[in-house]
């Protein structure tokens, strides 16, 4: 007995078949006149497409079926019809028109296996971090202190003025690294950044590893090593959904440690080079980065950024204090930047200095410099864009189809 929705039909009037799909994968089931009872065969003249039904009968391998398995089917039962003007038919629609429908586009085989991957992602992670020793801590969506000079979604909260949704959750993250060496935090975060890019949504999640005792560069090798495991995990498990989407397997085969690094001054001097500009304390835009990374087939670390154009947490880089320690990590093939990371200033003094240069309201960061008063230590941490990195590993141009409901400038439904 099989329960599922039909997805197509096609009859020649004595012999029919339905494809079904019970959210594991699909089959095909097939409908023999002379072999199935009058009303059953009558059932069938009545189905559409997303009718979920019930279904017996044998299960055989077919390798021409769609699926591989056939289902000779004994008896059929409707348990919900569907209405012929289902929104989502077997021809080109618009992009608005897919996400007004996305309760419906999710069914589709593509966003399935796009789906797939993600979990296969998300479970990678945690199976990652959890063989290697690390805490999950979960910190909180509502806070009053900012991590980000990206804009905030703020809420009032009580009689305590206003709550800020999350945009990291890393400073939560270096109180735990000290309390309990390497954690990881994994959680939505939320931007307020009015942007339209493909790289983009107002609600992401992310991943955020802090580990005490670790310097910038004991935190770019946990990055390489994170990223390539990831990626050989997919290509290892999820085959079958990156030839549904069509993805070339061989640029994820490279993704393998070390990964290429460009300190800040020598990558602007390469964007310089190639017509960008682009100019010494700048940040580096999206077109920068796809610059950068034409010239290697495998993610490409950028370290070491001015301190001006990053957060005030970072550490002050010794040798040119100019800088901080810090890197983005950029993926290939124009996908941009995946990971930001950073040493983390464990100066009280120089953070301070920050928090003013910042205009951050001290009282709110009170327990943050507490960290630094009681015992402070060196420690470093990241933070991965898990859509960023999904949609890269799938091929995917745009990351509003690697979250199953994006939210985006525009679009808060459904």
């Amino acid at each position: 007995m099989i329960r599922a929705w039909v997805t197509h039909l096609r009859s020649s009037g004595k012999i029919a078949f339905a494809v079904l799909r019970d959210g594991t994968g699909i089959c095909q089931s097939v409908f023999v006149k002379s072999q199935v009872p009058a009303e059953v065969w009558a059932r069938f003249a009545e189905l559409t497409t997303e009718t979920s039904v019930e279904i017996t009968g044998e299960a055989r391998a077919e390798p021409r079926a769609p699926g591989g398995v056939e289902v000779g089917v004994t008896d059929l039962t409707v348990i919900g019809p569907s209405p012929s003007d289902y929104p989502i038919q077997p021809k080109e629609h618009g992009i608005d028109f897919l996400l007004d429908n996305r309760h419906f586009w999710l069914r589709s085989a593509r966003q399935r296996a796009i789906a797939v991957i993600r979990n296969e992602v998300e479970q990678g992670i945690h199976d990652y971090f959890y063989e290697r020793g690390f805490l999950r801590v979960d910190t909180p969506i509502l806070t009053a202190a900012i991590g980000e000079r990206s804009g905030l979604f703020a809420t009032e909260y009580f009689e305590e003025g206003n709550a800020y949704l999350a945009q990291t959750g890393q400073l939560y993250g270096e109180a735990a690294a000290a309390a309990f060496g390497k954690i990881y935090t994994f959680g939505p975060t939320f931007r307020a950044e009015k942007s339209k890019t493909r790289r983009h949504l107002t609600e992401f999640w992310m991943i955020e590893p802090e580990v005490a005792w670790n310097d910038s560069n004991d935190n770019m090798r946990l990055q390489e090593d994170f990223v390539s495991y990831l990626v050989q995990r997919v290509l290892e498990r999820r085959t079958t959904e990156l030839a549904e989407l069509e993805r070339d397997v061989e640029k994820l085969r490279n993704i393998v440690p070390p990964f290429p690094r460009l300190n800040y001054t020598d990558a602007v001097a390469l964007v310089q080079r190639k017509g960008s500009d682009t100019k010494w304390g700048d940040d580096l835009g999206a077109e920068d980065e796809a610059l950068i990374v034409a010239d290697y087939d495998k993610p490409v670390f950028v370290f070491n950024y001015p301190k001006e154009a990053k957060a005030f947490y970072m550490k002050e880089n010794p040798d040119d204090p100019r800088t901080v320690l810090c890197d983005d990590l950029l993926a290939p093939e124009g996908y941009g930047e995946i990971i930001g990371g950073s040493q983390r200033e464990d100066d009280y003094d120089k953070l301070v200095a920050r928090l003013a240069e910042e205009g951050l309201q001290r009282d709110a960061y009170e327990w943050y410099l507490d960290l630094r008063r009681y015992g402070t230590f060196t420690h470093a941490g990241f933070g991965l864009g898990l859509e960023r990195t999904v949609a890269w590993i799938c091929g995917i141009q745009h990351v509003r189809e690697v979250i199953a409901f994006p939210r985006l400038m525009h679009r808060l439904t459904p």
